[in-house]
């Protein structure tokens, strides 16, 4: 009898657990890639990438609407990119539309952060162009994944360090608390590197690219998380950049007023004005 009871519940310990493999296969099979670094990935360059700030706290186009969050376009490259989306997707479009910028000429979408005022617009970009592709931090909620796929659209998660096109390339998720991506962009002059807010430390992203990359840093521009700090602090980080050799600058978003001047007396000329609708080429960078 016990010989019985024995087989009976190896019977049953075996059903489950293959029950359970197939329930977690069939689980697993629905769930979105997680995009992961390739040994040599960073190959390939951009000859001349074009960014234009669509969104941003910052005014300096006229025409535009200012608010505070950011987003960029970038053209010129083998896909059409806008990285992050505003805080608000009236005001996005309406820039997008006063830049005379077609929304359905975005090919693909890369988020930085979680934040309302780098995701805010999401919805309202992806009801004019659900072609899209969104390449967002493998940290984000699978709520907003899941609404982002009832568009239709392809979302890709990623965790490492990844070529997104030629020349295009994401640091991977950094930070401990505030998972972040930035951008990366490989020109013939150097590196160009685009932050959404730089929760994880705007030395350290650029540390990391620099490392990732193995190029010198032509440009660093984006939110640099540096409104409130002090001087003292500001300085520090100006320090730490030409330390790393940053060619040029353009704080903007969340830097914050002191700092851009901070930035601005020590790079001279070459610190970049960036505001709503700067478009930057590689004309405006020399090496």
């Amino acid at each position: 009898m016990q010989k019985i009871l024995i087989v009976v519940i190896i019977i049953v310990v075996t059903i489950g657990t293959i029950s359970g493999a197939v329930f977690l296969k069939h689980k697993q099979s629905k769930k979105i890639p997680i995009m992961q670094s390739k040994e040599n990935i960073f190959t390939t360059t951009v000859k001349n990438p074009c960014i234009t700030v669509v969104y941003d706290n910052n005014p300096y186009k006229e025409g535009l609407k200012t608010a505070w969050g950011f987003s960029c376009l970038i053209r010129g490259t083998e896909k059409t990119i806008l990285f992050d989306t505003g805080g608000d997707g009236s005001i996005l479009l309406a820039n997008l539309q006063e830049l005379s910028i077609n929304p359905e000429e975005i090919d693909l979408i890369v988020l930085s952060h979680i934040h309302g005022d780098h995701v805010g617009g999401l919805n309202s970009l992806l009801k004019k162009n659900s072609k899209v592709i969104v390449y967002l931090p493998e940290s984000f909620p699978e709520s907003f994944k899941d609404d982002i796929m009832e568009h239709g659209v392809k979302v890709v998660a990623v965790r490492e360090p990844l070529k997104i096109c030629e020349g295009i390339y994401s640091t991977g998720e950094l930070g401990l608390w505030i998972k972040e991506q930035s951008l990366i962009i490989q020109t013939e002059k150097g590196l160009v590197v685009i932050t959404g807010c730089a929760h994880p430390g705007i030395v350290k992203i650029v540390n990391k690219a620099k490392y990732l990359v193995q190029n010198d840093v032509l440009l660093v521009m984006g939110g640099f998380h540096l409104a409130g700090e002090s001087k003292r602090e500001i300085e520090k980080i100006v320090s730490g950049f030409m330390r790393l050799g940053v060619r040029y600058v353009g704080p903007c978003h969340c830097s914050g007023d002191n700092a851009r001047q901070l930035f601005k007396k020590e790079y001279g000329e070459n610190f970049i004005n960036v505001g709503i609708g700067r478009v930057i080429t590689m004309d405006d960078l020399k090496k």
